[in-house]
């Protein structure tokens, strides 16, 4: 059975071909996706930063509210438009928990199926992800990242550790929804990358793994650190594909991927040790073990346990894509034949959101810091 080659710069029959239709669907939805994410960033993305001088925990449960909206749109692509099988497996997971994700990096774009599952449990506006800084680059997206708090890293630990500790300090807080991604392998899978990975853990006598990389253990210890008194679990999360990984622009065509199959273990946070030492070993044991569930996944097809996750509701995707839709024409029309008051909003709107993601900045909550000192001194 092939599944998953990693991509290359050779070419590879694609599981659909790219015809006309597809490429017309794709590049409209492109244009939708793109537009919509404009026009949601520049009218709301300002008044919800701003609500932060308020409240973080307002503003965060009105941002979740207002994007997963949009981010619903994702879902609804892979599943219903391009007719990708997602397929989960593992452990049942319930309701209202709050989670650091840990999961294998196959290519570019596994971070966006975790929003299939997001979307399932009502968390998709909660997500947040540790990527690379590069990404906060990105025009229009890159905005998002940031009002939607994700943690950007430099991938050099002396930088990244006290950011990491400084954005992890203002997530402790129990009563904000949390599912935390981490993809402790730091970059993709590749065989050239699999094979320094396996060269090196032999020769530091750590497990050689073949279907993943070595993980980066400090993040995580780090995370656990910060976090472990607001956590409820961590979720293991493997991710596999069929016939070959996809790319982005094999997503937003349609070609790849036939399917997807996520198998998610659920670990209490509890059962993990607290010193960093201990932690890093069950790591790099939990790797071992996504290491030879990925092996079984190439023999057999498929995860154990799978069909723990029903399908994606068509109605409920399509009221949200309505919003969506509905909101952006009425800004459009607005920033274009309204009065000129709203085209130097949105110019202005755009110059604040590049400044604040560009300088990494996020205001200080003066309410919630009024609450904490009154309450200090009651006690």
């Amino acid at each position: 059975m092939e599944v998953c080659k990693p991509p290359n710069h050779t070419y590879r029959q694609k599981n659909r071909p790219l015809t006309l239709f597809r490429l017309l669907r794709g590049l409209i939805c492109l244009m939708v996706f793109v537009s919509t994410a404009f026009m949601f960033l520049v009218y709301f993305a300002p008044l919800a930063f701003l609500t932060r001088f308020a409240s973080v925990h307002f503003r965060r449960r009105a941002s979740s509210f207002i994007f997963s909206i949009w981010l619903s749109m994702w879902p609804f692509l892979f599943e219903k438009i391009n007719g990708t099988k997602v397929v989960f497996s593992g452990d049942d997971i319930p309701a209202e928990e709050r989670v650091l994700i840990i999961a294998n990096h196959r290519t570019e774009v596994d971070w966006m199926y975790l929003w299939d599952l997001a979307l399932r449990k009502g968390f998709l506006g909660s997500i947040k992800y540790i990527l690379k800084s590069s990404l906060m680059k990105l025009p229009v997206f890159g905005w998002g990242f940031h009002i939607l708090e994700f943690i950007s890293v430099d991938r050099k630990w002396e930088v990244d550790e006290p950011v990491m500790r400084i954005m992890l300090s203002t997530f402790k807080g129990p009563q904000d929804p949390l599912w935390l991604a981490l993809f402790p392998e730091g970059t993709d899978f590749t065989e050239k990358k699999c094979l320094g990975s396996q060269k090196f853990a032999a020769e530091v006598g750590l497990p050689v793994l073949k279907n993943v990389l070595l993980p980066k253990t400090r993040g995580f210890c780090v995370c656990l650190e910060v976090l472990r008194g607001s956590l409820d679990a961590v979720y293991d999360v493997s991710i596999a594909y069929k016939h070959q990984c996809p790319s982005f622009l094999d997503n937003v065509f349609g070609l790849d991927p036939a399917e997807v199959h996520i198998h998610i273990r659920r670990i209490p946070v509890n059962d993990i040790p607290v010193s960093d030492s201990e932690a890093a070993t069950w790591l790099m044991n939990t790797f071992q073990i996504k290491d030879e569930l990925l092996s079984g996944f190439k023999t057999r097809g498929h995860f154990p346990n799978e069909g723990t996750e029903g399908e994606l509701s068509t109605l409920r995707c399509l009221v949200n894509i309505t919003i969506v839709i509905s909101l952006t024409a009425i800004f459009t029309y607005l920033t274009l034949f309204s009065s000129v008051w709203f085209k130097i909003y949105v110019s202005l709107a755009c110059v604040f959101l590049s400044l604040v993601t560009y300088f990494n900045f996020l205001p200080l909550p003066v309410v919630d810091s009024f609450n904490s000192m009154f309450s200090y001194k009651k006690i």
